[in-house]
């Protein structure tokens, strides 16, 4: 996936297969928000901005460790999803219904991954905000709303999943995964109300 063209990706995520879908967009959100916030960071150097220096050295590091694990999850999600589409093809029986369960386990792992991720750029976001380069601060914005949808969309691959989990503790386990969704979702918000209120002053 990571070689693919944008327009052949898009292409194979409209057509009738599998797998990329849902999981892998999500996880390419998180990618686009940790591209975004590296390239503010990035914006954000020099001797201006020297007293932040040592925060944003931080920043793009960390951010292009989360775009490129943001990647890998969108890769394994697709995987993962593949795997669930191989069991529900092996014959009716007790090792069917097992293999169903043990692949809607590890489907349900990228996404709660993505959770993850998108959990810690919203924070990033938080932290760039009030010190990142004023030319490029509808970009933090965009990396909210970027973490945002992942957020959202990873929430709903972990959930689907979870129905045919029989594992009480793997489901309770991926259940508190997505305990902090709603809470990482309104500071994403409010990330992009604040942009908002300034860049309209």
């Amino acid at each position: 996936m990571r070689d693919s063209k944008i327009v052949d990706f898009l292409a194979e995520l409209a057509d009738k297969v599998p797998a990329p879908g849902g999981g892998a967009t999500a996880a390419l959100h998180a990618a686009q928000s940790a591209a975004l916030l590296g390239m503010v960071a990035r914006y954000t150097t020099g001797e201006r901005y020297a007293e932040h220096a040592e925060t944003v050295v931080g920043v793009i590091g960390e951010t292009d460790a989360l775009r490129a694990r943001a990647l890998r999850l969108a890769e394994e999600d697709a995987a993962a999803f593949t795997a669930v589409s191989d069991a529900y093809r092996l014959p009716k029986g007790e090792e069917r219904s097992a293999s169903i369960a043990r692949a809607l386990a590890g489907a349900a792992e990228p996404p709660a991954r993505v959770v993850e991720t998108a959990t810690r750029l919203v924070e990033l976001c938080e932290l760039l905000l009030p010190i990142g380069n004023r030319n490029v601060v509808t970009d933090v914005a965009a990396a909210a709303d970027a973490a945002r949808a992942a957020l959202t969309t990873a929430r709903l691959n972990v959930e689907i999943n979870l129905r045919g989990i029989k594992d009480e503790r793997v489901r309770e386990e991926l259940d508190s995964r997505l305990a902090d969704v709603e809470a990482a979702v309104a500071r994403a918000d409010r990330v992009t109300a604040e942009v908002r209120e300034e860049i309209t002053r």
